[in-house]
């Protein structure tokens, strides 16, 4: 049994605007905390630790900063600690990669089963997650034509956040 919601969020995308930040990460926290329960899945204190490092920014981390920051907190030491952890965080949508830099970011929707988008700032790696309906339909509509079966998308979009707009224009 499963606790995700099928309702499709309509909301702004999640990382380039303002918000309460702490709140986010409780939130991102409680919500992993209750699909674990919810779906009989083990919630160790690792892969807590991986989301919570992954809540607390709104850029794509990648392994090693993290395998980093769990020794600096008294984790493990060694790669397949961080790997295993953000496998499990990945396969459960707790947490998505981003395949454009090899790094992971928290998903900002854990709650509801969704087609994310990523729109990445090549200035300071920033990442908003965003619906994709739209571009997911159309590709879906050209494989069909095809006879293609889709099995997997990434929809990544790389750009300047507002944060960073008016350093990229100086």
């Amino acid at each position: 049994m499963t606790s995700v919601s099928s309702n499709i969020s309509t909301e702004a995308p999640l990382g380039f605007e303002r918000h309460d930040h702490a709140a986010c990460v409780t939130d991102g926290l409680s919500a992993a905390e209750t699909r674990c329960a919810d779906d009989g899945l083990r919630f160790t204190p690792v892969r807590r630790k991986v989301l919570e490092i992954l809540l607390q920014e709104h850029r794509a981390l990648g392994a090693y900063v993290i395998l980093d920051r769990l020794r600096d907190d008294g984790f493990g030491s060694q790669p397949p600690v961080a790997y295993r952890a953000l496998d499990f965080l990945v396969t459960h949508g707790l947490a998505h990669k981003i395949e454009r830099l090899n790094a992971f970011i928290a998903c900002a929707h854990p709650d509801q089963i969704h087609a994310p988008a990523f729109m990445i700032c090549r200035l300071c790696d920033s990442v908003a997650e965003a619906q994709s309906e739209t571009t997911r339909s159309a590709l879906a509509s050209a494989a069909k034509a095809t006879g293609f079966r889709i099995e997997r998308t990434v929809v990544e979009a790389e750009g300047v956040c507002p944060g960073c707009a008016g350093k990229a224009d100086a």
